[in-house]
């Protein structure tokens, strides 16, 4: 495998990789589950996401770092899954197709929310607009870690919304900015297109996913990671996913309309029966890199901070 990364991951990952508990968990920790009276919105009974997964498509986050969230959910933590488009360009199945295999796929994984926006399928880009749907997302939703897809790889939907959600939750903090308002005067704006011949589609906020209403405050998440399964770099820690692999695998599965053999995208997709194969196999490298059966893996920008050496998982030697 060729190793690509900053001098950061290379020489710090040893230090770093560490199962979640140890990692991302202490981040959620710190602030308590009793310490929430500074993530509360304007409704009082709201409970906000502890982590919240960012994807371009249905199925991405299932790919990456679904064991990862069941095994939080697992722990009692509130976890979420926003998908930035409907999957109505994809070539095997459609939108509705992929709605319904989502939700399913969310249960299995005990996801505590998850919605889609409207963004273009094949068009995710970076664009004011849909930074202010993601911002909203997260301030309504106040997540304390953000998982983002990892920043480079081979469909320009995953690394754009890597970027997307970047800049989105650096918004999302910003006192100043009222992206209900924000949003209104592009609708304004979008009104004035269509008057000239030109129209968007409508942003779906209907059924248990829908966003509430409501000034939002300013939220920003305290940590991102980023999951890099989708790209050949070295990660800064995995997480160990043995005890979730199996469920991992239900959850993938659901989507048929994908994953079943068929002749739209034959030449593009693993047969069925390989599947399983190739999941399990990047699972176990990444779990040897930990010194467990099954990891996820993900990379972090900072420099990680050791409390107690004697207390650094995995062994060097």
């Amino acid at each position: 495998m060729v190793v690509r990364g900053s001098l950061w991951v290379n020489s710090f990952w040893l230090l770093a990789i560490s199962h979640f508990e140890n990692d991302v968990n202490t981040a959620i920790c710190s602030t308590a589950r009793t310490t929430n009276e500074h993530r509360r919105t304007t409704n009082d009974a709201f409970m906000p996401l502890d982590i919240l997964a960012l994807a371009a498509h249905r199925d991405d986050v299932e790919q990456t770092c679904a064991g990862t969230l069941l095994k939080m959910a697992e722990r009692g933590y509130r976890t979420g899954i926003l998908d930035l488009t409907q999957g109505e360009m994809g070539t095997r199945g459609n939108a509705e197709d992929r709605a319904r295999e989502a939700a399913e796929a969310a249960r299995i994984l005990k996801v505590s929310w998850r919605h889609a926006l409207d963004i273009p399928d094949g068009r995710v880009e970076n664009t004011w607009e849909n930074r202010l749907k993601i911002a909203r997302v997260i301030r309504e939703q106040r997540p304390r870690v953000l998982i983002l897809p990892y920043w480079e790889g081979r469909h320009p939907d995953h690394y754009a919304a890597s970027v997307l959600g970047y800049e989105a939750a650096f918004l999302a903090g910003l006192a100043k900015l009222d992206v209900d308002q924000a949003s209104a005067n592009q609708d304004l704006l979008d009104k004035d297109l269509k008057g000239r011949g030109f129209s968007r589609a409508a942003e779906t906020a209907e059924g248990p996913g829908a966003l509430a209403p409501g000034i939002l405050g300013p939220h920003r998440p305290f940590k991102i990671i980023y999951a890099s399964l989708y790209f050949d770099v070295r990660p800064t820690f995995v997480v160990d996913i043995t005890e979730q692999f199996e469920t991992r695998m239900v959850a993938l599965m659901v989507y048929k309309s994908q994953f079943t053999d068929q002749q739209a995208g034959s030449g593009i997709f693993p047969a069925h029966k390989e599947i399983r194969a190739r999941i399990e196999s990047m699972a176990r490298y990444y779990g040897m890199l930990g010194g467990v059966t099954y990891a996820e893996p993900f990379v972090q920008k900072e420099v990680g901070l050791v409390d107690d050496v004697m207390a650094i998982p995995v062994k060097s030697i």
